[in-house]
């Protein structure tokens, strides 16, 4: 509620900053260590990164976060898009520009189906190859 006791609606970005607080949580409980949130590319039409971590062995792991409050449309899995999967691959591209040396990498997605929904952390959910 609010100060004037009206409910307030959660917007949708509150829910998806929830959503990515979550996969952060569970990826560091398995051992990934975050080295950016958010990372954008300049200009307009350009991608963005939920979650850029890192796993013990070196690996730069770009996380994709999906929440779905209904799964009739296919759920959180089917909403990223080849031209979704295009602008990460743009994204990592640009952030790959300020690293010294190229490190292995991968693309992972944390789906979230419902609001309570079960966390499932895909790894290696696609490849710059299935970006078209």
């Amino acid at each position: 509620m609010d100060l004037e006791g009206k409910v307030r609606r959660v917007t949708t970005r509150e829910r998806g900053l929830a959503a990515e607080d979550r996969a952060l949580q569970h990826l560091q409980a398995r051992g990934l260590r975050m080295v950016a949130r958010n990372f954008k590319t300049p200009g307009r039409g350009g991608g963005e990164i939920d979650l850029i971590m890192r796993e013990r062995d070196g690996t730069l792991v770009f996380v994709e976060v999906r929440l779905r409050s209904r799964s009739d449309r296919g759920g959180a899995g089917a909403s990223i898009t080849a031209t979704k999967r295009r602008r990460i691959v743009l994204a990592a591209r640009h952030f790959l520009l300020r690293c010294r040396s190229m490190p292995p990498c991968r693309f992972d997605a944390v789906l979230i189906d419902g609001p309570e929904g079960e966390l499932q952390w895909l790894r290696a959910a696609f490849d710059a190859g299935d970006a078209g």
